[in-house]
């Protein structure tokens, strides 16, 4: 087993390893990385899925990551977890697990569904899938965040369902957000602002933040500031920054020279490239197979310079276009 150095997740209390392991791609059949229906060998079944879901989280652990995300939408993401802490007599406070409420996996289970996930921050939804998440982690879950927090789902100003999210953390469990889409930053400056009973209400904030998308950079680092831990979710942009992503040669051929000169591959780099940033406390690894895990941790090994700065800096793409490109990715 790998020892890593934890850090504080802001001033939560919580501590983490500056990489974790989400498991979105892992916890349900469909899902919109790059050749996830190939990682998974095209092979659905519960049981097959659990097994690999714990040889990754096998291999994480091994690797010495300690930090594990999950989210009710994320199928069964949350069970195979609790059996995997089980089977492996791991102690509660052995990792920091955060998981996420908000939206509601109705796929059945199925690759091809006329709807994967449905949205609702509600008071009823949060209460109904705390219940849920509680009832399979218990007190291995250190960390509850609102899942893709919007302007349009209004999420900050629903009094009821601060207030709900206030009596959880005066109860001890640590409150955060996640956030998506083309305005993260000014979400986030927002979410600053949110208190409950004259105290801040959030925590620790979950956002995408990568070589094409750093747009919320600055608003991030001002949250680390404040005291918030940060966690960077979508660090290789659903797979298009490594060779999955169909014009890779060409619009990435930056990446492919910073990773033949520093002897790695492009996924670690362009981790490291975020793991460089002072101001993040845990980045994401969604990888599906050992193999990617593997390769993902090759980041924390690698020392990020000035020249794979400068020569990166042009992937950048206006958050309009990579919200877009996103949003277009198909399911599998």
């Amino acid at each position: 087993m790998t020892e890593r150095v934890l850090r504080p997740l802001g001033r939560t209390g919580l501590h983490v390893t500056r990489l974790g392991l989400g498991l979105a791609a892992l916890g349900r059949p469909g899902y919109i990385n790059l050749g996830h229906g190939r990682d998974l060998d095209h092979t659905y079944a519960v049981d097959a899925m659990e097994h690999r879901a714990h040889t990754v989280l096998d291999a994480a652990w091994e690797a010495g990551l300690r930090y594990v995300d999950v989210a009710r939408s994320y199928g069964r993401a949350e069970h195979f977890l609790a059996r995997w802490l089980a089977a492996r007599d791991r102690p509660p406070k052995a990792l920091t697990i955060g998981s996420k409420w908000g939206y509601t996996y109705t796929a059945n289970w199925q690759v091809e569904a006329e709807t994967h996930e449905v949205k609702a921050h509600t008071r009823s939804v949060l209460h109904r899938q705390w219940t849920e998440s509680t009832a399979l982690l218990g007190e291995a879950l250190d960390l509850y965040q609102v899942h893709s927090a919007t302007f349009s789902s209004g999420i900050l100003e629903r009094r009821d369902v601060l207030a709900a999210l206030g009596h959880l953390k005066r109860t001890g469990v640590i409150i955060g957000l996640s956030l998506s889409g083309p305005q993260q930053a000014d979400v986030l400056a927002a979410a600053l602002k949110v208190k409950v009973d004259g105290e801040p209400l959030f925590q620790c904030v979950q956002a995408t933040f990568n070589l094409l998308e750093p747009s919320a950079g600055a608003q991030l680092a001002e949250a680390h500031r404040h005291g918030l831990g940060v966690i960077v979710k979508e660090a290789l942009a659903n797979g298009r920054l490594t060779p999955r992503h169909p014009a890779f040669a060409d619009a990435l051929a930056p990446l492919q020279a910073q990773a033949e000169r520093l002897g790695t591959t492009p996924d670690a780099v362009a981790l490291a490239a975020i793991l460089a940033q002072p101001w993040a406390d845990v980045v994401l690894s969604g990888a599906a197979t050992v193999g990617q895990l593997q390769s993902n941790v090759a980041a924390l090994d690698l020392a990020w310079d000035a020249e794979a700065d400068a020569a990166l800096a042009p992937l950048n793409q206006s958050p309009a276009a990579y919200w877009a490109q996103r949003d277009a990715l198909a399911w599998n």
